[in-house]
């Protein structure tokens, strides 16, 4: 039975990679779930910045147009 040895080795390192494999796969689920967050929260801060340019956007369009209006003196 020379070949007992082998075998009982052969198990032991595939229920260690076994093992390995299942700790990688959460890692990864982890590092997944933290790029999501990550992602989330550029997300919603380039969403402000984009209504925040274009609100700039439109009062300087409302300024321009109202700079080249008269204001009226109250004569008739």
């Amino acid at each position: 039975m020379p070949y007992l040895p082998s075998a009982a080795l052969v198990l032991l390192g595939l229920a260690l990679l076994g093992f390995l494999l299942v700790r990688v796969v959460r890692g990864l689920g982890r590092v997944r779930t933290a790029i999501g967050t990550a992602k989330g929260t550029f997300d919603d801060g380039s969403g402000l910045l984009r209504a925040r340019s274009a609100a700039l956007r439109v009062a300087l369009a409302d300024r321009k147009r109202s700079a080249g209006r008269v204001a009226s003196t109250g004569r008739s």
